[in-house]
């Protein structure tokens, strides 16, 4: 065992017993948290505008800040953006992440201190080894390195903007070098191809013991690893491999492809929840399904249930809440747009439930109704189209074929060719979605469009029983009821 792996698993168990603390303390954690937001923010603009030298108590906080979504807390963003020191957070932020999210905007811009990224996310991602190495002392991990697949960052002026992914490896890079995989360079790699190409170059002979990251984005590597390397599993190419960390969206549909391409009972898949705002959860059992929510990360919680707004002590096992967050990157009581169902509260543990509001995050594309509906809007625009109604869902990759959406489309007026259509709604959704646009030069093809006759849509939802029809939905469960219907209309 070298003295770096020594000196980082001396380390790991430190941070195991501070895990074992909040566990056993949370409220008194979240209180020092929260203290420690309200002392620093009172020395911003954000703070004087809001009185927090008068707050002292979570009561007293909840009455004094109203809650924010993306839209309104974005004249704060675009401040900072420009330059203006001490908005939100003491000092200059030159960091910024750049997604799609629940947003009408193309793109948000989530602020991320230089605090936060060596005490939320980089913290996150260490405890996310130690609870692994905890869970299985008889771990190789350490021995090789840990493949991570990220996105791409760029100055905008003084700022550097971009992935989340790619942000921390461009600022982390020394720090977690020798146990990380590709070389910086090559992991910032701007063409998504170029780079996985790259990478499957590089890393192919390398001792890869662990991947990271987002299951679309690493099957796609994964399948140009092979292709590269001519074998027929990965085992074939890294045969200790052991860990896939992933996060952001949900797994299940492509737990079966993977295990195809790892073929081996002793492949682990671990959980995280790690935002573009912060590092929340992680998995720490492997007998479990859920996560443990991460109390010392600089994040004071909040819970929304309906209208009701309540901390961490307030929620409830088997209830739903929409998080809001005050935190060490500069967000006050804002709502991420994520909902968690609480299993746990002894510990505390979360299992992701989805988003806020209707829409598609199966390849880590963001599409919301309202891009759908701007784009469909576009489309018929150009083509003379009149669509009634429509319902999206997405195809799940397979070792054989990338992912894409599926789009049930009832048309009152067809479009003057359904293949311009078809180009059209591709655009237009390239368009109004950074996400999804990067995702098209990435992971997925573009939209399958499934027509159906006028009426349709009308027959269904009196069969289903149902009053409207679902626009966007980040499973198979709608279309494939669709479908049967066809299938059964076919028959007649």
């Amino acid at each position: 065992m070298s003295l770096i792996t020594k000196l980082f698993r001396s380390y790991l168990e430190h941070r195991l017993r501070r895990i074992d603390y909040f566990r056993r303390h949370p409220i008194e954690v979240q209180q020092a948290q929260f203290e420690t937001r309200l002392k620093q923010g009172r020395k911003t603009a954000f703070g004087r505008e809001f009185g927090l030298d008068r707050v002292h108590t979570p009561e007293e906080f909840s009455r004094a800040v109203p809650a924010f979504d993306y839209d309104s807390f974005k004249h704060y963003v675009e401040r900072m953006l420009a330059g203006e020191k001490s908005v939100t957070i003491p000092g200059k932020v030159d960091r910024f992440a750049r997604s799609s999210g629940t947003t009408s905007d193309r793109s948000k811009y989530v602020p991320i201190s230089r605090h936060s990224i060596l005490w939320n996310h980089t913290l996150g991602m260490r405890d996310v080894v130690g609870l692994y190495l905890d869970a299985f002392p008889g771990s190789k991990l350490l021995e090789g390195r840990t493949l991570t697949l990220g996105g791409c960052c760029f100055q905008e002026g003084e700022n550097l903007v971009g992935d989340l992914s790619a942000i921390l490896l461009h600022d982390t890079a020394r720090l977690g070098g020798s146990m990380r995989a590709p070389k910086l360079e090559t992991a910032l790699i701007t063409n998504f191809d170029e780079k996985i190409t790259h990478i499957a170059d590089e890393c192919a002979s390398q001792h890869i013991t662990a991947f990271a990251g987002v299951p679309s984005w690493n099957l796609e590597l994964m399948r140009r690893v092979l292709e590269r390397t001519g074998k027929g599993n990965l085992l074939e190419v890294w045969p200790d491999m052991e860990l896939f960390l992933y996060g952001g969206v949900e797994f299940a549909p492509y737990r079966q492809t993977y295990q195809e391409l790892i073929p081996s009972a002793d492949m682990h898949y671990w959980e995280t929840y790690n935002a573009s705002e912060g590092f929340f959860a992680a998995a720490d059992d492997p007998s479990r399904e859920d996560m443990l929510l991460m109390l010392d990360y600089g994040t004071y919680y909040e819970f929304r249930e309906g209208d009701r707004i309540v901390p961490l002590e307030g929620v409830e096992v088997g209830k739903t809440y929409a998080i809001l967050i005050t935190s060490d990157n500069g967000l006050w009581r804002y709502e991420l747009g994520d909902t968690v169902t609480f299993t746990s509260t002894d510990p505390y543990r979360i299992r992701f439930a989805g988003r806020t509001r209707q829409f598609i995050n199966a390849f880590g594309e963001e599409l919301i109704v309202d891009n759908a509906d701007r784009a469909l809007v576009e489309a018929c625009r150009k083509t003379g189209a009149v669509v009634t109604e429509y319902s999206v869902a997405p195809c799940y990759m397979s070792i054989e074929s990338r992912g894409a959406h599926e789009w049930f489309v009832e048309f009152e007026t067809e479009p003057d060719s359904i293949e311009h259509f078809a180009e059209e709604l591709d655009k237009a959704l390239r368009a109004v979605n950074s996400d999804y646009d990067a995702k098209r030069r990435s992971t997925i093809e573009r939209q399958h469009l499934t027509l159906v006759e006028r009426g349709f849509f009308i027959e269904w939802l009196q069969l289903r029983r149902k009053n409207k029809v679902p626009r966007l939905v980040n499973d198979r469960r709608i279309a494939d009821d669709l479908h049967e219907v066809l299938r059964e209309k076919s028959k007649k």
